[in-house]
């Protein structure tokens, strides 16, 4: 994690102090805002590797600063929240948040998810066959090393997990996955959230890509069992 940047926004200073220590001495480059307007102008002027968001903030609430963030990058983005109430973490993820994690948290945790998901946006290396780099179906087009798709040539802003969730999808098509499968593969063994935060990544990837998500033609649905990639 040497050398990546990092936005924490939170309201509350000694949380703040805390986590920005902690993420120093793993030689992380570090940056505060405190309200969700400082957080904004930073998000405009800066490139980011991650930022953790909290969702109770003073001017603009976390889901709003998410949302605006989603309207110009791709940033991945943990939620903190200070409640156990599951419509809080959904509604993080509606607004497209990559993860959450629920206040009083432990500083490992927080380190251990950040490093989850950096671990899975860099470029994959290795020995034996190499990855297709981009993948295409139908109109739809996937660079996976520049981790970027496309419908029609023109780009379509997913987040780390709708991407990773696509990709895995359109790398093995017609193979069903179970929501369970899809959790443990794409957000890891550790992830304490359940299947419904797979529904709504899924929702949210079909209203990109999809010309009618009432009726996929990528993304589909076996009913009882999971989802899969048709390969069109």
């Amino acid at each position: 994690m040497a050398g990546k940047r990092v936005l924490i926004v939170d309201d509350e200073k000694l949380i703040v102090k805390g986590i920005r220590f902690s993420l120093e001495q793993d030689d992380m480059q570090v940056d505060c805002a405190y309200d969700g307007e400082e957080a904004l102008e930073l998000v405009n002027n800066n490139q980011y590797d991650i930022i953790l968001l909290d969702v109770m903030l003073p001017k603009l609430t976390g889901f709003e600063v998410c949302q605006q963030i989603r309207e110009f990058s791709n940033v991945p983005i943990i939620m903190l929240t200070a409640k156990g109430d599951d419509m809080d973490k959904i509604l993080g993820l509606e607004y497209g948040a990559d993860d959450y994690i629920t206040k009083p948290f432990n500083i490992l945790e927080v380190k251990a998810r950040i490093k989850a998901i950096l671990r899975r946006i860099e470029p994959k290396k290795g020995a034996g066959e190499a990855a297709p780099r981009i993948i295409e179906s139908g109109s739809l087009r996937l660079d996976c090393e520049g981790r970027r798709a496309y419908i029609d040539g023109r780009e379509v802003g997913l987040t780390t997990k709708e991407f990773e969730v696509l990709e895995l999808l359109m790398l093995n098509p017609n193979k069903v996955y179970s929501r369970e499968n899809l959790l443990k593969i794409v957000w890891g063994t550790d992830y304490p959230g359940d299947v419904r935060t797979v529904d709504v990544h899924i929702r949210r990837l079909r209203e990109k890509i999809e010309d009618n998500p009432s009726e996929p033609k990528y993304v589909h649905t076996k009913w009882g069992i999971g989802y899969y990639f048709f390969n069109v």
